[in-house]
């Protein structure tokens, strides 16, 4: 059986959601994530969108500051990566128990 969140645990998980809650950053952090070696800069990704780079890199913050992104600065380039950790514990949250007769989730339509 799995322990109920803490207080502090949810408002984390919580903020995580609100900022993978928008399309645009839902998106992002899928095009980092799956982008070669696992880490993009800002110009690897903003030719996918038809927002300017001020409003791709304000989302991407937004992800950041949520714990769901990490940054490291080289030179003039920001690289960013998904923060593995934090989407295992929102990932755990959504899953079902195993052993639970709801265990099959609907398909999303």
């Amino acid at each position: 059986m799995r322990e109920p969140l803490s207080a502090e645990s949810s408002a984390q998980l919580a903020t995580a959601f609100k900022a993978l809650g928008d399309p645009v950053r839902l998106r992002l952090l899928s095009l980092v994530a799956s982008h070669e070696g696992g880490e993009a800069c800002v110009c690897d990704i903003s030719g996918s969108f038809d927002l300017s780079q001020p409003t791709i890199s304000h989302h991407l913050k937004i992800l950041r500051e949520a714990g769901v992104l990490d940054c490291e600065r080289r030179g003039t380039w920001v690289y960013y990566r998904v923060v593995a950790p934090t989407l295992a514990q929102l990932s755990a949250v959504l899953s079902p128990e195993s052993s639970s007769p709801r265990a099959q989730a609907p398909t999303l339509r």
